[in-house]
């Protein structure tokens, strides 16, 4: 694929943290030309997000990231919620891995992580990355944008030498909370009033130490705090700022340290590393994309920290976005594809942002009455969340491309992340099935599908690069991968892999499903009891793509 004529790339990214770098890595690897805008002149250096789940390890293992995440990060066992005596209120059993086959939650350091993405980046032919360059304009010229950076430092003549005019197809804003691309696109912002002021402090202890809980939260009103790992190497502790202790007060090593003792962390045996107040908030913009400009992670969402997902949802803003633009700019697609963004992520993200508020309204409380009658609640309910705190609806994309009954509603699962297991195939291959199946659209059926897959369902199913795949019982007879159809002008081929764990079988029998359409960023698009159905399932992902036929460009 190449950048259209006259165009200085396909996308124009502004910010460089690990959204931005995501995005610029996905679409590099799927061939468009990437040009990044950091105001920064170097990386920074300092923690900042310290939790990623098991969804998010999977879409940074996609992007060959897996081995590497073993040096920055390292599973967390349990999360444990305790009152002023020191009585578990909640207990969260984070052990094992999660649905998406990997640890269900992982604490990691921020910069070790931009480190590895940053490398993936400078590997790619695809990606240009302006470090120290701040922009400044922005305008959507209808058939492409163009963003006008000034350098670091230049005081801006008036001969314009300090500046530069990028255009692009699309200019996407990952540029953060005070966002300069979501002030050019004009949102307005929905604020749920959730502000609280904590302190954040990182430390390096000197010595390696045990820490049970892994994780802790202390929900004693004469102060809320937290105590969790920053990462191999790295401890975090958050500190609630009191009704009439200013921002000032607490912004303070002084005060760090004096805080840090009562935990037995003092400058004899732990490094200071970062000290900051962070404003916990909660608030989502209302529009995600205008024309040729989009905004994703903080500059498009932002939520407490209680519950780990403020990161992890700028990814799967980045998992959602990134397969979209690829049909768009590749001419497949035509760009109302990309509305689809927004209305299935916005609706994602309300979700997780309202889960961290409910868990913030636990935690934050300061007056020790509304906090005894909490505590008598939680300690009755045995420490079980599922017992505990209100049912939690299911993160549900909202309407785009997804399978819906006649009233919009989601049909079955569709609109879910989609469980991963291990798979093995003909070449002798065991692994996880991202690893085995590759990228990109999926279609999993458990019966051959041939007589299925019509001519004109191949033609759809080669347009959008999806892969179809049998899966049998393990001991089954395996093959190489063999074409649909003898008379197929296309290249289509069905790969099959065995279900070496017994995964994938039952539980596609359990839900009743022959046959399913899973998206690129491994959520449903919708499935059948029959793989008779797959034709009409392939005509309703058709219409939703917007696809243009034949793939020809609008």
């Amino acid at each position: 694929m190449t950048v259209a004529d006259g165009l200085d790339c396909d996308v124009a990214v502004v910010g460089y943290g690990p959204v931005g770098q995501a995005l610029a890595i996905r679409l590099a690897g799927l061939g468009h030309r990437v040009t990044v805008v950091e105001r920064r002149t170097t990386p920074y250096l300092l923690p900042r997000a310290v939790h990623f789940d098991d969804e998010i390890a999977r879409f940074l293992g996609e992007m060959e990231l897996g081995p590497r995440l073993a040096d920055v990060s390292e599973p967390a066992v349990d999360y444990d919620w305790r009152n002023a005596a020191g009585e578990t209120l909640l207990h969260f059993d984070w052990s094992g891995f999660g649905p998406s086959g990997w640890p269900t939650a992982n604490m990691f350091s921020q910069p070790a992580l931009e480190a590895v993405l940053t490398a993936k980046a400078e590997s790619l032919p695809g990606v240009t990355v302006l470090r120290g360059h701040q922009a400044v304009a922005l305008t959507d010229r209808g058939d492409h944008a163009e963003l006008r950076v000034r350098a670091a430092g230049a005081d801006g003549d008036r001969d314009g030498s300090d500046e530069l005019t990028l255009r692009a197809s699309y200019v996407v804003g990952c540029d953060g909370a005070n966002s300069f691309v979501r002030d050019v696109l004009g949102t307005t912002v929905t604020d749920l009033g959730f502000h609280y002021d904590w302190l954040i402090v990182d430390v390096i202890p000197h010595e390696e130490r045990v820490w049970r809980p892994f994780n802790l939260q202390v929900c004693d009103p004469a102060r809320p705090s937290t105590a969790v790992s920053g990462g191999p190497g790295r401890r975090r502790w958050e500190f609630m700022r009191l009704p009439g202790e200013t921002i000032a007060d607490l912004d303070d090593a002084g005060t760090a340290w004096r805080l840090l003792a009562d935990w037995g962390i003092t400058a004899d045996n732990a490094t200071l590393e970062r000290h900051t107040v962070y404003t916990f908030e909660a608030r989502w913009a209302d529009t995600w994309r205008s024309g040729r400009l989009l905004i994703a992670g903080d500059a498009a969402h932002l939520m407490p920290p209680f519950a780990g997902q403020g990161m992890c949802s700028g990814m799967r803003d980045v998992a959602n976005l990134a397969w979209k633009l690829d049909l768009v700019l590749s001419g497949r697609s035509g760009d109302a594809l990309l509305d689809t963004y927004g209305s299935e992520r916005s609706a994602h993200v309300r979700n997780a942002i309202g889960i961290s508020v409910e868990l913030g309204n636990v935690i934050c409380l300061t007056d020790p009455e509304a906090a005894k009658g909490r505590d008598e609640y939680l300690l009755g309910a045995g420490g079980d969340p599922e017992t505990a705190l209100p049912p939690v609806p299911p993160a549900v994309l909202g309407p785009g491309v997804v399978r819906a009954d006649a009233h919009g509603a989601p049909v079955g699962s569709a609109g879910q992340p989609t469980p991963q297991g291990r798979v093995a195939d003909a070449a002798g291959r065991t692994g996880l099935f991202d690893q085995i199946a590759g990228p990109g659209f999926v279609i999993a059926t458990t019966v051959d599908p041939r007589d299925a897959l019509t001519a004109e369902a191949r033609a759809l199913v080669q347009l959008i690069g999806a892969r179809v795949v049998h899966i049998v019982p393990e001991g089954s007879p395996l093959t190489a991968a063999e074409p649909v159809s003898a008379n197929d002008s296309t290249d289509l081929e069905i790969l099959r892999v065995a279900d070496v764990e017994g995964f994938y079988l039952p539980h596609m029998r359990a839900v009743g499903h022959e046959v399913a359409i899973v998206r690129p960023d491994h959520y449903l698009f919708g499935a059948a009891a029959s793989s008779a159905d797959l034709p009409g399932l392939l005509a309703d992902l058709a219409a939703r793509l917007h696809l243009h036929p034949l793939g020809d460009a609008a």
